[in-house]
């Protein structure tokens, strides 16, 4: 096979869930946007359905399209985006719950869809989405008399657990919120690690399910292996790779792998990061092409059919720091490419 394999535990997921929803003390959903941070959405959401989630987050209409397809009817599916032009009769067919964003998605909705549900986004200081507080206040009475199920904001520093902001951001969603008979929500998975105060009714996980920081006690969930190609002998002083980056000191097998940046091995990670024989690791020689890779596997009295990049020791968050990014950017760039093998659940 050509490809690179993925291997999604959905075991290994599930448990996540399972220990946010213990540590929160209120309704737990699952954030499965991006396609499920890139491992399936439609896989993803059955497997946490059947262990009980009932409320799924997305970040688009078209998302929310394709989980309501994997998943058929129950599970409310909010949409961050809100209600956006053109998306009336996607929300109204398939009983999608658009997060309100603001005072023209609050008219445009019951304007367009009178009854049908919907939550609300709060500004509680990320200036990102959300009605501000003024608006929020202006237009609290008409949300409430309509079918509002839930309000929410979004922690901007939850994974700095003392930073000043989140006692802020709780300050004010807490003040902005009196009141309100909806259920609320403030967190995600470092919201939920943060304590009870910031969990309200309902939280909202999402890193966390797949086995990314800040939930540091999260049970791994992928693993990505590579198929070896080709092997060959590099002499010292021979280079390997575009630009000459890695010079040979001395006689080197080197393993070259289907798989580049096409596929989400991201360029930087040339020459700085290692792919592993079981528990051996295996140094990254050279640059990182659109296809392919080149290590080192001098070492191996035998190489295998194909190397780990992520798994149970070089865990997704460590491969991001050797990046210089962050988890959730590298889960999410997984390329299409590989093919996708699921396990458990």
């Amino acid at each position: 096979m050509a490809s690179g394999v993925l291997t999604v535990d959905l075991d290994a997921l599930v448990e996540n869930w399972r220990s946010l929803d213990a540590l929160s003390g209120a309704e737990t959903g699952a954030v499965v946007k991006a396609d499920g941070y890139g491992l399936g959405a439609g896989r993803v959401a059955r497997a946490l359905a059947r262990a009980g989630a009932r409320r799924f987050f997305v970040a688009m209409a078209g998302e929310g399209a394709a989980l309501r397809e994997a998943l058929g009817p129950g599970p409310e599916i909010n949409v961050f985006s809100g209600h956006m032009s053109g998306d009336t009769d996607m929300i109204s067919d398939l009983g999608l719950t658009p997060m309100i964003n603001s005072l023209d998605q609050l008219l445009r909705h019951v304007e367009a869809l009178p009854g049908h549900p919907f939550g609300v986004q709060l500004d509680s200081g990320m200036n990102r989405l959300g009605m501000e507080p003024g608006e929020w206040a202006a237009v609290r009475d008409i949300a409430e008399s309509q079918n509002l199920n839930l309000v929410m904001s979004h922690l901007a520093c939850a994974d700095e657990p003392n930073h000043d902001m989140n006692r802020h951001q709780l300050a004010t969603f807490t003040e902005m919120t009196q009141g309100v008979q909806a259920p609320r929500s403030l967190s995600a998975t470092g919201g939920i690690l943060l304590g009870r105060d910031y969990h309200f009714e309902v939280t909202r996980p999402g890193i966390g399910l797949y086995g990314g920081l800040p939930f540091d006690l999260a049970t791994p969930v992928i693993t990505l292996d590579l198929p070896v190609i080709q092997v060959r002998d590099v002499a010292p002083g021979e280079s390997v790779g575009y630009g000459n980056t890695w010079i040979a000191e001395e006689e080197t097998r080197i393993a070259t792998l289907a798989a580049g940046y096409a596929d989400g091995i991201h360029r930087i990670l040339s020459n700085r990061t290692q792919l592993y024989a079981g528990d051996t690791p295996c140094p990254l020689r050279g640059r990182v092409s659109m296809d392919l890779l080149t290590v080192d596997v001098t070492h191996l009295s035998e190489v295998p059919p194909s190397l780990s990049l992520v798994n149970k020791v070089q865990k997704i968050d460590t491969l991001a720091t050797e990046a210089g990014t962050i988890g959730y950017e590298l889960l999410t760039s997984l390329g299409a490419r590989y093919t996708r093998r699921y396990v458990g659940a």
